[in-house]
């Protein structure tokens, strides 16, 4: 697929109907794929399930500023990030001059100014694509040779496909590696089954018909009918409820599907990629996973090998990493001669993902023509004090350490309680057990933390 035919997909931010109208009709005509989110909540549920080459943000949003979301922007995940405001400000501008992935336009946007932005979205999802022929896998080592060469042997096929291996070992990216070797026509849709509520779960995965429950404005296609002809990657399988993978097996059995709240059987051609960071037999010993679905799923398994595994790569990972960053902002900023080999010897528990926020931030903090140093950071601390509810967190910590230093803090205020802990932190008691199983398992945690919440009292 050449660049200049590549469709891009674009994220509209903005609660604005009429502007929403008018790149709506821009893109259409520009053939682009338009999603559009009218708050924060929903921006934020988007692009954690999806990739955009353009992302277009209101400042002022029903449930807080667009600017929040500059945040939550991995850098190398999306392509061009434009704030729009009809209410310029020198603060906004200036917070956005300070960064280095996003653009600056005051409304009303001149329309050749909107159809540039559109088919310089073009430009980048063509080579996007050109990286996802490619596999975009990286690695020498023997272990990540015979990986390769069991997604070229499994690619072809449309065998279903259970991919585990440690948080950070780039599941989602042999996914993608096998769907680029499918051959397939249809979308590539990534789903993390842990990260969306479980009450929704269902709607999403399969859709829903207008008023199968209340806020059913309107029918809604779930991710197997956009991952029509295609192939879906269900991430974290082991959190998805039990009564979602009874139906989940039978669409995988019959090809079909009804939607929530319809009557209506609908064909569907998908290729279903499952992952987990958890061994998947002890899962199904331990009834998180169906024994049926694990031996339906296991058509073929791939395993993704931790950083340690491969410590030989971890150099050509950085650079590959760093080169990204140069050739996205235009710079030419280099590696210190021995940070290489420090961040071989390093430890990486959390793997390639680690490694990566690590070169995203010490290319942020070094200044332009200097060179790129790289110092050892101790992992997190949480203190054991259970008088303070306070709990301190350090520029440079990435998501994963904030979110595990939230959580464990939580259950020491509670007394170990999960139930309490999980009802203040809004999530699930099977959430927090499976957190810190996979804290255990990346030696976060100790088996007496494990046996503790385990052992806690009230309703799991």
């Amino acid at each position: 697929m050449q660049a200049a035919t590549a469709s891009a997909s674009v994220l509209l931010v903005d609660d604005d109907p009429g502007f929403g109208r008018v790149m709506g009709e821009m893109a259409r005509l520009c053939g682009c794929k338009l999603a559009c989110a009218h708050a924060l909540v929903g921006a934020r549920a988007s692009m954690a399930t999806q990739n955009f080459d353009l992302i277009l943000v209101d400042i002022r949003l029903r449930d807080g500023s667009g600017l929040d979301l500059l945040d939550d922007v991995e850098l190398d995940r999306h392509g061009r990030i434009v704030i729009v405001t009809a209410t310029p400000s020198v603060e906004s501008a200036l917070r956005v001059l300070r960064s280095p992935v996003v653009d600056y336009l005051v409304k009303p946007i001149l329309a050749d100014t909107l159809r540039q932005l559109l088919m310089d979205a073009r430009e980048h999802a063509g080579a996007r694509a050109a990286v996802a022929r490619s596999a975009g896998i990286v690695g020498n080592a023997p272990c990540m040779h015979a990986l390769l060469g069991d997604v070229a042997q499994v690619g072809p096929s449309d065998v279903s496909v259970l991919v585990h291996g440690e948080s950070g070992t780039g599941k989602e990216l042999v996914a993608r590696a096998l769907h680029a070797a499918s051959g397939r026509g249809g979308a590539f849709v990534a789903v993390n089954c842990g990260a969306l509520g479980q009450d929704l779960l269902g709607s999403l995965l399969f859709g829903h018909e207008r008023g199968a429950f209340t806020g059913a404005v309107q029918p809604h296609a779930g991710y197997f009918e956009q991952a029509e002809g295609g192939t879906l990657f269900l991430d974290e399988i082991t959190e998805m409820p039990h009564a979602l993978q009874v139906y989940l097996l039978r669409i995988i059995e019959t090809h079909a599907l009804t939607r929530v709240g319809g009557t209506h059987e609908t064909p569907v051609d998908v290729r279903v990629v499952a992952a987990t960071n958890r061994d998947p037999e002890e899962c199904v010993a331990a009834g998180t996973l169906r024994q049926d679905l694990y031996y339906r799923l296991s058509g073929f398994r791939l395993h993704t090998p931790a950083l340690r595994e491969r410590r030989e790569d971890i150099p050509l990972l950085a650079r590959h990493f760093l080169d990204g960053l140069n050739r996205r902002y235009d710079t030419a900023k280099r590696f210190a001669r021995d940070v290489p080999v420090r961040l071989a010897e390093a430890d990486w528990p959390g793997n390639v993902r680690e490694l990566r926020h690590a070169v995203q931030r010490s290319y942020l903090l070094a200044r332009a023509g200097s060179q790129i140093e790289f110092h050892a950071e101790a992992p997190p601390r949480v203190s054991t004090s259970k008088s303070s509810g306070d709990i301190r967190f350090t520029v440079g910590m990435s998501f994963e350490d904030v979110e595990r230093e939230m959580l464990l803090k939580t259950l020491r205020c509670c007394d170990n309680n999960k139930s309490r802990a999980a009802r203040i932190l809004g999530i699930t008691s099977k959430t927090i057990y499976n957190r810190l199983i996979r804290y255990r398992a990346l030696g976060l945690v100790d088996d007496a933390v494990l046996r503790g919440v385990a052992a806690s009292p009230g309703p799991a």
